[in-house]
C-alpha cells in the first residue's frame, strides 16, 4: 500500500528537547529534596506530561498538584527552549524534502499545545505542517493511539496509509496501535531496543528511507523487521 501522509513525533524526533525536558524535571525537583533517578528516567520519555507528573508524585512527598508544578516547570522548560533548543538536521532535511514532493506532513505530540507551539515556533517548523495535534487535545496520550488517529484525520489521509516517525517506546507503540507504518529514529546511544517493535528502526532520517517504507497493510511481520 503506498504511502500518502508522514506523521512526526516533536520532541526527540524533530528536536532535541529531551534533555532540556530532563534538565527542567530536575530543577522543578530540586526544591522538593529528590533526584532524578538514572534507571528510571528514560521509561519517562515520550509520555504526556500528566503520566510523568503522577509518577513523581507517587515518589516525591508533598509534590504540588499538577497545574501549580506546572507553572514552574513549564517556565524552566520553556526557558531553555528559547536557548538552548536545536533541531535535529536530518529532521529538518526531510519535512523539507516531503513537503518538496507534495506528501502532507504533520505533528502528534505528547507537549501541550502551548510548549509545542513554541517548539516548533523556535525551531522554524511553526508553517511547516498541515496539522499538529498536541497532548491536551486527546482524550489519551501515548501509548493510546489518539493523536495519531487525530493526525491521520486532519489530514483525511487513512491510518493505514501514513506513516509514523518516533523516538520513544511510548510513541512507537502508539503509532502502532492507530495502524500505521512505524519507524522508529534512534536519537540516543542504547535506544535502538525500546524502538525494536518498529516496522523499521533508522539511524538518520531521509525523505528516500521513509516513503521507502510499505504501507502498514503490508508491512514486515516483527521478525522479519530489521535495524536499517
Amino acid at each position: 500500500m503506498s504511502i500518502a501522509a508522514v506523521v512526526f513525533d516533536c520532541d526527540g524526533t524533530l528536536v532535541d528537547s529531551e534533555p532540556l525536558a530532563r534538565a527542567a524535571w530536575e530543577r522543578s525537583l530540586a526544591p522538593y529534596g529528590y533526584a532524578l533517578d538514572e534507571a528510571d528516567y528514560p521509561g519517562l520519555v515520550g509520555l504526556p506530561y500528566p503520566r510523568v507528573h503522577a509518577f513523581f508524585a507517587e515518589r516525591v512527598p508533598g509534590l504540588a498538584p499538577p497545574d501549580e508544578f506546572w507553572t514552574s516547570y513549564s517556565a524552566r522548560l520553556f526557558g531553555l527552549i528559547e536557548t538552548d533548543l536545536a533541531p535535529f538536521p536530518d529532521a529538518l532535511d526531510t519535512v523539507h524534502d516531503l513537503r518538496e514532493r507534495g506528501v502532507p506532513v504533520a505533528v502528534a505530540s505528547s507537549s501541550v499545545r502551548a510548549r509545542l507551539d513554541r517548539t516548533l515556533d523556535r525551531a522554524g517548523l511553526a508553517d511547516a505542517f498541515a496539522v499538529t495535534v498536541a497532548g491536551d487535545e486527546v482524550a489519551h496520550g501515548k501509548p493510546a493511539p489518539d493523536m495519531f488517529l487525530a493526525a491521520a484525520r486532519g489530514l483525511g489521509v487513512a491510518p493505514e496509509r501514513c506513516v509514523a516517525i518516533e523516538d520513544s517506546g511510548p510513541g512507537v507503540a502508539a503509532a502502532l496501535a492507530a495502524g500505521m507504518t512505524t519507524v522508529g529514529v534512534v536519537r540516543r546511544a542504547g535506544d535502538a531496543g525500546a524502538l525494536a517493535d518498529a516496522h523499521a528502526v533508522l539511524e538518520r532520517l531521509s525523505a528516500d528511507a521513509v516513503l521507502s517504507q510499505r504501507g502498514a497493510a503490508s508491512a514486515a511481520t516483527p521478525a522479519d523487521r530489521a535495524r536499517r
